[in-house]
């Protein structure tokens, strides 16, 4: 005798109900296709039909139980019984309660789906932490099931909403007019440099945004600076609940980029601040600094050797914990796959950045990563990077909606052991300069502006603030 207490949740009534309504009148079908699968189903014979219906009706072709009663002659439930498979789909044509709403059942069927499915992944994983594995750690587990949570979440159909054009079109201008309204020249998050902002109108959610330069060219800095100035924009916007930046610093722990945020608001030298050898006017400074950072909404995880799966874990959880507004990464190539694809490089980084896009677009936010560029570069006379360097994928150039690369051109030239008299007046020029080039974007121009940068401090500054 089955014990009650071990039957899975389900709705076989609505089961039934369902199908009967949908074989009197098969344009049903098309209230629910979007919501029910046949895996939902919690009687596999009702999934069947359920499955048979679906393919008569997409060849065009009318399912009832006549057409439909060869197909179930030899299902286990009509074997040994005295019911024949016609039998039984005339039986839920006729006990069908045809003013039901379709869609409420199939939502019904699908609740009870889920709990089924939360049961069971429950159970797996008792299974699994009990079975103590030196390749599996406890963490590892919990972000495996946590992703398997967000999976079954996602796929419940019926919550995703699909827009028509009218109301794509009436989105898109009611964000027009909210930046008509708005005395800044950004729709998006501002970056807080005013030719970024003309050529993207802010880093706009959704977006994938790479920085990428090669070593020392500064582009941790400027992922660094563009952090900082967007979290005070959000200071700024006065929302109820002020949106924050999240940092992932895969490179350098929470405290050295305490210290060059330090550096770019006091305007302090960073190797001064780094060593505590700063005269009493700078600790003054430096403390007055500090009590005014406690406002900056910057949320800063430094866990070394993160996955790209834990990333987009933790960034589910800021979102819900601290209404992120934009997620920072530093930098690409120091994520970790999720193990798929381990022996090849290429294949696990085009996995990281496929999903830092997913991240974005699920949280509706921009994400900034920056990205290191191949060795290529320097083999060139002109080393102003091209999409072709972006290192070891080129989906990071497919998956990004804007890549913006930084060149120095006075790092280069203060390297070479003997200059030109044409060299040395171009120092004089590109001195505290960087060149940003938009390499790539999706919905806007590429080109090319400058900045000002400090090495000492490791700011980038508008070169006239407006």
């Amino acid at each position: 005798m089955m014990d009650k207490n071990n039957i899975r949740p389900n709705n076989i009534e609505a089961e039934q109900n369902l199908l009967g309504v949908i074989l009197t009148n098969n344009e049903n079908i098309n209230k629910v296709s979007d919501i029910l699968r046949e895996e939902n189903f919690f009687l596999p014979l009702h999934a069947k039909i359920y499955k048979g219906i679906n393919i008569l009706v997409n060849k065009g072709l009318l399912a009832d139980p006549i057409t439909l009663k060869n197909y179930f002659q030899k299902e286990e439930l009509f074997k040994n019984s005295q019911t024949s498979s016609y039998s039984y789909l005339l039986k839920l044509v006729e006990e069908a309660q045809l003013n039901t709403d379709v869609v409420t059942l199939s939502k019904s069927i699908y609740e009870s789906y889920i709990r089924r499915k939360i049961i069971e992944l429950g159970e797996k994983y008792i299974i699994k932490a009990k079975q103590e594995n030196i390749e599996e750690e406890g963490q590892g587990l919990m972000e495996e099931m946590e992703q398997e949570l967000y999976t079954l979440a996602s796929i419940g159909m019926y919550n995703n909403k699909v827009y028509t054009l009218m109301e794509s079109v009436k989105n898109a201008l009611e964000r027009i007019e909210k930046s008509l309204k708005s005395d800044k020249d950004v729709s998006g998050v501002d970056t807080g440099y005013i030719e970024l902002n003309k050529y993207t109108g802010g880093f706009q959610e959704s977006d994938l945004i790479i920085i990428a330069g090669r070593p020392s060219m500064g582009k941790t800095a400027l992922a660094v600076n563009i952090a900082l100035r967007a979290a005070k924009y959000f200071v700024q916007e006065k929302n109820e609940k002020v949106k924050s930046i999240a940092f992932f610093s895969l490179e350098m722990s929470a405290e050295q980029l305490a210290s060059r945020i330090l550096a770019i608001e006091t305007k302090i030298d960073g190797s001064k601040i780094r060593i505590g050898k700063v005269n009493k006017q700078e600790f003054i400074d430096l403390s007055e600094q500090i009590s005014k950072l406690q406002q900056i909404p910057i949320i800063i995880d430094d866990t070394p050797a993160l996955t790209i799966s834990a990333i987009r874990t933790k960034a589910r959880r800021m979102k819900r914990e601290h209404n992120i507004g934009m997620l920072v990464i530093d930098y690409l190539q120091l994520i970790n796959g999720t193990g798929k694809n381990k022996m090849n490089r290429v294949q696990e980084v085009a996995e990281i950045s496929q999903t830092l896009k997913a991240i974005a677009k699920e949280l509706s936010i921009p994400v900034l990563t920056a990205s290191q560029l191949s060795r290529a570069v320097e083999s060139r006379e002109d080393k102003r990077p091209l999409l072709s360097d972006l290192r070891e994928s080129g989906n990071i150039e497919q998956d990004a909606d804007i890549v913006m690369f930084i060149y120095r051109e006075e790092y280069y030239l203060t390297r070479k052991k003997t200059l030109s008299a044409d060299e040395e007046k171009k120092i004089e020029e590109v001195e505290n300069i960087a060149e940003i080039h938009i390499a790539k974007q999706r919905n806007g121009p590429v080109g090319y502006f400058r900045l000002r940068y400090d090495n000492k401090t490791t700011t980038f500054d508008n070169l006239q603030e407006g």
